[in-house]
């Protein structure tokens, strides 16, 4: 298998090479291995849905709105 680094993988997804490293630590990314302090991403996997909030919406634990 062909792997890739973080700042190829920036490149070839149009995001900054910090938001690939997010995604790997969380492990968002199929298939993405960890040697020492760097990242190993497979050459074929796909771009992650972006899951950030960006309507501003957010939810609110334990709390109720009233009008």
């Amino acid at each position: 298998m062909d792997y890739i680094s973080i700042a190829e993988t920036s490149i070839k997804w149009g995001i900054s090479p910090r938001r690939v490293q997010t995604l790997c630590a969380q492990g968002r990314i199929i298939g993405a291995t960890r040697f020492g302090k760097a990242w190993a991403i497979p050459k074929n996997t796909d771009k992650p849905a972006d899951a950030r909030v960006k309507s501003g919406n957010y939810a609110r634990k334990g709390k109720t709105e009233s009008i």
